[in-house]
């Protein structure tokens, strides 16, 4: 590890099992059992609560196979309101701490505490004081990784989940790096873990026996973080201005749709839909995408882009007829969505300043 390097002090906090947990903690009657948010007839889960994951339930697995997986299984509708509302709380924990936030989703967000606005030299502390705070005032509970930067403290937070923290400290990160499995590194998928594997990469300590130009011989451009991340270095800082890319609203049906007229109601409600979420947030676009899932699971998109913005529902709904019309197929409708990009947030340059202060101690749990 290059210690010449600027040392952060950065908490990432997941929330165990989201989705499921608010279900559970809203509705008693659903605690210890097996629940998975989302349709049960159509479409996928949305999460699992950790009694489902038992029986190999999880996220993006689709509903038939987790019912089959665990014929228990109660599915309960997605509730987005609540679970936005929690997260607002949950975030402004997160600020009462430091302004350096960078959300990653609802559920999760990293945090550079390394200068905090309590003054605590501790990350591992405030960790376990937001841990709390959120139980206070939720009802759920968080895990949290921390360690000296972002790719470290994401690993972090997995190892002691539900409910639990884990630092990573600058004299351990080498050991850890090299033990880890070539899977759980930050960009490695599965399709980059089977060659790793087939090349003889199993852990850190193997990727870390390869030469740079070796890595950048096998993986392109890829090779160079491989090379950095097991040593250490991932500069990424937290940002806490995400900007937002792109909208999007769709919607799977209870039965297929062949119908033209069902499917322009549909258009026209996720064309309704869409609007107000852009109106709310004040974001405008000036690229529609028409997404089209077929009973078959092939799937289709379409693309149309204007030379100014998109402002009103009907826009959307008749640009939305036209990408229709371009369909390849007649076939039987699992999946209509409409999504907007190129927008107006992306002309809002936002700038964030990252602290970077010498690296104090951190706690060993």
């Amino acid at each position: 590890m290059d210690f010449s390097l600027p040392l952060r002090k950065i908490i990432h906090v997941d929330m165990d099992a989201f989705y499921a947990s608010v279900e559970q903690h809203d509705n008693p009657t659903l605690k210890g059992k097996p629940i998975a948010v989302g349709g049960q007839h159509r479409g996928v889960v949305a999460a699992a609560s950790y009694e489902a994951r038992k029986y190999g339930v999880r996220s993006a697995m689709p509903s038939k196979t987790a019912k089959e997986k665990c014929p228990q299984l109660i599915f309960v509708p997605p509730r987005f309101a609540r679970y936005k509302e929690i997260s607002k709380k949950i975030r402004e924990i997160f600020y009462e701490y430091t302004d350096l936030v960078e959300p990653l989703s609802l559920d999760e967000a990293y945090l550079d505490v390394t200068e905090n606005k309590k003054g605590m030299e501790s990350a591992n502390l405030i960790a376990k004081e937001i841990r709390q705070k959120i139980f206070e005032q939720t009802g759920l509970t968080a895990s949290a990784g921390i360690s000296i930067n972002k790719f470290l403290a994401k690993v972090a937070s997995d190892i002691n989940k539900p409910n639990g923290q884990k630092t990573i400290h600058p004299d351990k990160m080498e050991h850890f790096l090299e033990e880890l499995s070539v899977e759980k590194f930050y960009g490695v998928g599965k399709v980059t873990a089977n060659k790793m594997f087939s090349l003889g990469i199993y852990k850190g300590k193997d990727l870390k026996k390869r030469s740079l130009e070796d890595l950048v011989r096998l993986f392109g451009k890829s090779g160079q973080h491989y090379y950095n991340v097991v040593r250490g270095i991932h500069t990424s800082e937290v940002k806490p201005h995400r900007i937002q890319k792109s909208v999007a609203v769709e919607r799977t049906f209870f039965e297929d749709l062949l119908d033209e007229q069902q499917i322009n109601e549909k258009l026209e409600s996720l064309a309704e839909e869409i609007h107000q979420r852009l109106q709310k947030n004040n974001i405008l676009g000036r690229t529609l995408t028409l997404k089209i899932k077929y009973k078959d699971f092939s799937l289709f998109t379409r693309s149309i882009t204007r030379e100014d913005y998109f402002s009103s529902p009907e826009q959307y709904f008749n640009t939305g007829k036209k990408l229709w019309e371009l369909r390849p197929f007649d076939k039987a409708v699992r999946l209509l969505g409409l999504s907007l990009s190129q927008l107006n947030t992306e002309e809002k340059k936002q700038v964030s300043v990252q602290l970077k202060i010498p690296f104090e101690e951190f706690e060993n749990e």
